[in-house]
């Protein structure tokens, strides 16, 4: 049995709340009692997903445009959020990055505009974003709540930079408890394809990558089981003393991860191989 924290007069930021994770979450705070400021990428007067959890929540949920890549976004949520924390709260208790943006594809298929997406979107504007809120997290003594995957211990072929930027954060997460400790992924398969050089088509062969896409959108229909994830999140920001990392992955899983991490590359290899290819 753990203690939980009183969510009256407590503040959370939920970034990418257009995606159904951040959306429940959001909306579970709230009626946990919590104030929930749910930053959403486009401007909320246009996003279906904003209105809806308007409507299905309290008087406190509070809709902020907030797009992680976007200084002006970042600072105009955080005068916002400044300026409307609930009643007696010296800061705000927690911010939650759920924000993320998914690039598949072999690492020639993929086009550098989108590569430096992925690395704005995922990493460098969490990393900003947690910069400008942290003034107002310390105040709290509260918690910054990082979403990552087990892909940042587990190599996985079409997912290169995926897993290069879940380990950059869970580095960067890592780098940032130590220094608070004392301060109390649009990409169409058939575009892709299209967009291949003769020589990379001949390279790779349309059955290579349709078994690739395949597997991702098999990927993609398991991750929609969001329930495990969502407990581990509200747990994080509800918990007196979080844990410092949640695993809300299977046995397999976690076993995949443990090896990945302890066997040398090669023999990892003889088992995740060829058999497995695509195993995330």
């Amino acid at each position: 049995m753990y203690v939980k924290v009183s969510a009256s007069g407590k503040g959370v930021l939920i970034t990418g709340c257009e995606a159904p994770l951040a959306w429940y979450l959001a909306k579970k705070l709230d009626d946990l009692g919590f104030t929930v400021y749910a930053g959403f990428n486009t401007p909320i007067e246009d996003s279906d997903e904003a209105k809806i959890l308007k409507e299905e929540t309290s008087g406190r949920m509070k809709l902020l445009h907030l797009d992680v890549t976007s200084e002006k976004t970042i600072l105009e949520a955080a005068r916002y959020v400044s300026q409307h924390l609930p009643h007696g709260a010296e800061g705000l208790w927690s911010v939650v990055h759920c924000a993320h943006w998914i690039a598949l594809g072999e690492l020639e298929w993929i086009p550098f505009a989108v590569l430096r997406k992925s690395l704005d979107l995922n990493l460098l504007g969490g990393a900003r974003l947690t910069q400008i809120f942290l003034p107002l997290v310390r105040r709290a003594h509260g918690r910054v709540v990082f979403l990552t995957s087990g892909l940042n211990r587990v190599p996985s072929p079409v997912r290169g930079i995926q897993c290069a930027t879940q380990a950059a954060v869970d580095c960067f997460a890592a780098c940032l408890r130590q220094e608070m400790r004392t301060r109390g992924v649009d990409v169409s398969a058939k575009q892709m394809w299209n967009q291949l050089s003769s020589e990379q088509k001949k390279t790779y062969g349309e059955d290579y990558y349709e078994a690739a896409m395949t597997s991702v959108e098999k990927y993609s229909r398991q991750a929609a089981d969001i329930q495990p994830t969502l407990r581990v999140l509200i747990d994080a920001v509800t918990r007196t003393f979080p844990m410092a990392r949640y695993t809300p992955v299977t046995a397999t899983e976690k076993l995949q991860i443990f090896l990945a991490e302890h066997l040398a590359p090669s023999l990892y290899e003889s088992i995740y191989g060829e058999q497995k290819k695509f195993v995330y």
